[in-house]
Formats: C-alpha cells, structure tokens, sequence
C-alpha cells in the first residue's frame, strides 16, 4: 500500500441533502425513459449500451433483486466511482467513492450514506492482504469483493451495483461538447483554475481535473464526492436529447463508464416505479477518526459508528437491527 500522511481527524458534517440519488436514476432514466420517447433506433441503441453495462459478479442475486422490483419492495444499492482509465491509467484502480443506497418506494424515501475510501477493514475473501483500506476491495477481489466487505461491516443486504468510471466520463463529457459547471470554491488544479460562484463550461479533461482534486477542499474527499455528482448531474442534462441518443460514440462512451448487474428490466422497473423516492433524500456518512499504523494513514470507524449506520440503512429497508462484531 502507499505510504500516506496522517490526515486530521475530520468533524461530523450536518447531514444535508444532495444529488446521488437523482445521478443514480439519472443513469438509468437517461438509458431507459429516453428510448421510450424515441423508438426504433435510439430504443436498439439503448438496449445495446445497457447490454453492454450489464456485468454480474455473483455477489448479488438476479432473482432477488428481480422479485423486490416486482413487489415494489426496498432495495440496496452499492454505488462506487473508480478513477480507471482516467490520465492514461489502465491499472484497476481503487474506488474513491463508495456509497450504500437504499430506496423505499412505500416511504418515499432514499437513503444514501458515504463510507470513508480510507476505512481500514478485514477483506471478505481476502485475509492475506487484510487489514486494508476499503477502496482496496475493488484492487484485491473486484466488485464482488467491495460489496462482500461492506457487507460484512454493516450487517446490510446489497440487491445491486452500479461503477462509475471516471475515464469514461471523461469522453463522454467531450461527446456531448462540454458541461457547464458553477464550483463551489475557488482552487486550481492540474493547470486548470475555478472560481467559487462562477458557471465554467468544462471539456472532458478540465471537468476531470475539477472531480479529482482534494486535498485544497476543506471537507477532504467528502468534498471531492459532491464535485463528482455535479460533474455526472451536468452531463446527464447535457446528454438527455435525441442527438445524443442516436449517437452511438456517445452511448459507447457511456456504456464505457458505467457498469451493472442491473437488467435492462430491473433499469425500467426502477426509473418508473421507483423515481418518487428521490425527491425525499436523507444523506449520512460513517464517520471515522485518523490513525497512522507502520506509516499508512486510516480511517478507524468505531463499533458503535457501524452499528448506527447499519440500524440507518437497515431501518431504511424495513428490517430488525443485528448486533455486529468487533473486527
């Protein structure tokens, strides 16, 4: 693992609404309710990009997920954003953003909470390269790994995934001809410079260059998440017209930073039938205090932190608390 300074213990942020919930339906929304609209070749263009995502990893369960669909029942969701690919990189990678999602349609309600990338945890499936940092499940086991480890630590059921690569939104920024973006603080990096309060329209590198930066955010990687949404938030409003749907470069573009053990009819089920939940969002994270062992720097997330991010998500989707363990 890379050696890495110990950062300060960061402070419990008030909960506050943001956008994760309205980027994840606008993935499928974009990829689903647009090809209603426009049939025929944007519809077949679609399905071939959603065929595409479609990667499953055994961790989860097609009919389970399926079946809940049906009923109209909770689900979970894991949402992770890997920067692979990004700056010429074609090693896997590690996810620098990882996200539990539950979503009740009966409440209205959806859920989010971030887990710190640093989180020092015991891999599911792999005790030779444990303790770890979390964002290391995806390097070691893939996703399977990450949703098994997070499993494991929370004590909650996970339906699906949904990767985003950030090297593939990238090109499809520069599909679509840029994204307009207001920052919310002033910082340069890698050469580009932005302004707090003021609208940049952003190609493909300069809008990468705005999500990565964070060690100048004062909120450290929470910080960095919230640029990340809005970046993906601005291209789905750039991309959601009939030009870019029957632009097959764009869809491959897309298919290219996104992937999914969600079907084309899980997809279809859930932008239709779930989409009123969004609009009741109750963001959260699992805080976490700064150690340093042997020189690596972790996020240490006590007990009783996972037990009450776990009674949050399990609450969400309507079932009994569990008792965890000290790991």
């Amino acid at each position: 693992m890379d050696t890495e300074q110990q950062e300060l213990r960061r402070p419990r942020h008030p909960k506050k609404k943001h956008h994760w919930g309205r980027w994840f339906f606008g993935v499928l929304g974009i990829l689903v309710i647009i090809g209603v609209f426009f049939a025929g070749k944007a519809w077949m263009n679609v399905r071939n990009a959603t065929s595409k995502m479609y990667t499953p990893t055994g961790a989860t369960s097609s009919a389970e997920l399926s079946s809940k669909l049906r009923d109209s029942e909770p689900v979970s969701f894991l949402l992770m954003g890997t920067d692979t690919g990004a700056l010429g990189r074609s090693y896997k990678g590690r996810t620098d953003t990882m996200i539990l999602m539950t979503v009740n349609p009966k409440k209205k309600k959806t859920t989010l909470v971030s887990i710190p990338r640093d989180m020092r945890v015991n891999l599911a499936n792999d005790p030779e390269n444990s303790p770890a940092k979390i964002n290391a499940a995806y390097t070691y086991g893939g996703v399977k790994e990450a949703i098994n480890t997070v499993k494991n630590y929370f004590r909650v059921p996970i339906d699906g995934y949904l990767l985003v690569n950030m090297g593939g939104l990238e090109k499809a920024i520069d599909q679509v001809g840029g994204i307009t973006v207001t920052s919310p603080l002033t910082f340069s990096y890698d050469g580009y410079s932005f302004v707090k309060g003021q609208a940049t329209t952003m190609n493909g590198a300069k809008a990468l260059a705005f999500s990565r930066m964070r060690h100048e955010d004062p909120q450290g990687d929470y910080g960095r998440q919230q640029r990340q949404r809005m970046v993906i938030m601005a291209l789905l409003k750039e991309s959601a017209s009939y030009k870019s749907i029957l632009n097959n470069d764009f869809l491959d573009s897309v298919s290219d930073m996104a992937q999914t053990d969600l079907t084309m009819s899980n997809m279809t089920q859930l932008a239709v039938h779930y989409r009123g939940s969004v609009g009741n969002v109750k963001s959260d994270h699992a805080q976490g205090q700064s150690i340093s062992i042997n020189g690596v720097s972790y996020e240490e997330v006590s007990l009783t932190e996972r037990h009450r991010v776990s009674d949050e998500l399990r609450q969400s989707l309507g079932l009994k608390k569990v008792t965890l363990s000290e790991e």
